[in-house]
């Protein structure tokens, strides 16, 4: 299950609010079954969002560093790096 959620304990920088709240997003519309949000669902999402970034940051913090940094960077990584290099 959430196949795409990339790892984000180790990263370098460490990872970021945004980070954690997009694979917060990607496990609650997941287990949810949601492929999109509606405005009936938004509140409740956007609750369980904060909920689960909030406890991610905690066991993020809490878990000795690791010894080998993630294979793959979080996707919002993946993105600014391509946007770095097209305009460069």
């Amino acid at each position: 299950m959430c196949r795409n959620i990339t790892p984000l304990r180790g990263l370098e920088p460490p990872a970021t609010d945004q980070e954690v709240e997009a694979a917060a997003l990607q496990f609650v519309r997941k287990v949810a079954g949601l492929s999109s949000i509606s405005a009936a669902n938004k509140p409740l999402v956007d609750a369980a969002v904060a909920e689960i970034a909030h406890i991610t940051r905690h066991l993020l913090a809490d878990l000795p560093d690791r010894k080998v940094p993630p294979k793959v960077d979080p996707p919002l990584r993946r993105i600014a790096a391509r946007a770095a290099a097209s305009t460069s």
